[in-house]
């Protein structure tokens, strides 16, 4: 078993090697959407596409026995001005693997294909496995996995392939994004007049910063509020602003539903606050479900996420669980171990060995 993860890491490496060259910002996924679906042509998977979404079924695949997605995302964000190393030359140093989407998601990405064709050929699965290569999740897309989803066969449970350290992410925290404008009345600033819509902004703001959501979740912790863009429009020094827009990063625990949270700031902020979506509900998968305690049975540790993923968006028990470490995602000269993979390959084939 040892010799042949080895075989299997080799080639799941040099696929991510192939990915990380090709350019695949969100909606922008064309290239490895292509490539993904030759791959798994070349060694006899009958891949389909929908959009840049690529899926593929196990060869018994039986509509009779419960369905499991194996699914991660192939696009990225884009590379920031940190970057020392190019960012679509992969690049080996030792046990580092560099290059934009190496650590989200592709060693994820990569490692669940490696178990999905480890399994492609058995007739006696308990379970059929679905493999999705999903587009747009780094921008919840409307052309990502919801479209997928709509393609696929029923779903009964999922893994999803984020950077965890493979880890157990039994919960994650809903994302709702709020835009906020405070309206005043201009007024030249040099006599006193108007109503600045700054000073408006800044009180709802300060009490964005102190407001308390008293349900504490023991897995996800506190509904956190964060205040990230601020902008007038105004190029004028001596004018006061009538306006002033600002956004909120709202995430929301799995006590409160996203309602409660936008009910209780619109009726508290004098700014008007208009949401984005409220698509990105917090999730959870219970503890005692097959996928947690196959994982736990391996020594893993659960723990709730305080980013979102495409978990959100799955109406049915998912897991997020994959090799790479959440805190180098979206960072310069982005990287994962190649013993990640190796470990992340063989423990989702451990974990699966339980289920099928």
């Amino acid at each position: 078993m040892e010799r042949d993860i080895k075989i299997i890491t080799n080639e799941a490496v040099a696929l991510l090697k192939e990915l990380i060259a090709i350019p695949s910002f969100s909606t922008e996924e064309a290239g490895t959407a292509e490539l993904l679906s030759r791959f798994l042509s070349e060694r006899g998977v009958a891949a389909s596409r929908v959009g840049n979404n690529v899926w593929a079924l196990n060869r018994h695949y039986d509509p009779a026995k419960p369905s499991l997605l194996l699914n991660s995302h192939h696009d990225t964000v884009k590379p920031n001005s940190g970057y020392t190393k190019h960012p679509y030359l992969p690049e080996e140093e030792g046990d580092l693997l560099y290059g934009l989407g190496s650590n989200d998601a592709g060693g994820a990405l990569v490692s669940l294909i490696a178990a999905f064709l480890f399994f492609y050929d058995r007739a006696d699965l308990a379970y059929n496995l679905v493999l999705g290569a999903s587009a747009e999740e780094e921008t919840s897309g409307p052309g990502g996995i919801e479209t997928l989803l709509r393609s696929l066969p029923p779903i009964d449970c999922a893994i999803v392939g984020e950077p965890t350290l493979m880890q157990l992410a039994v919960a994650e925290r809903g994302l709702m994004v709020l835009d906020c404008t405070a309206s005043g009345t201009a007024g030249h600033a040099a006599r006193n007049e108007g109503e600045n819509a700054i000073y408006i902004a800044h009180d709802d703001i300060a009490f964005l910063r102190n407001h308390p959501f008293h349900k504490t979740s023991l897995l996800l912790g506190d509904v956190k509020l964060t205040s990230t863009v601020i902008n007038t429009g105004n190029k004028a020094h001596n004018v006061v602003p009538d306006s002033c827009s600002f956004v909120v990063d709202v995430r929301v625990n799995e006590l409160y539903s996203m309602e409660e949270v936008l009910d209780s700031l619109q009726a508290s902020m004098k700014s008007q606050v208009v949401p984005r979506s409220m698509r990105l509900r917090s999730s959870s998968i219970a503890l005692s479900h097959p996928l947690v305690m196959a994982g736990l049975a391996l020594g893993r540790e659960y723990y709730g996420s305080p980013t979102t993923s495409d978990k959100a968006l799955m109406p049915f028990p998912a897991l997020k669980m994959g090799p790479g470490f959440s805190a180098r995602s979206h960072t310069a000269d982005e990287f994962i171990h190649v013993s990640e993979i190796s470990e992340g390959i063989s423990l989702y084939i451990q974990l699966l060995n339980q289920l099928l």
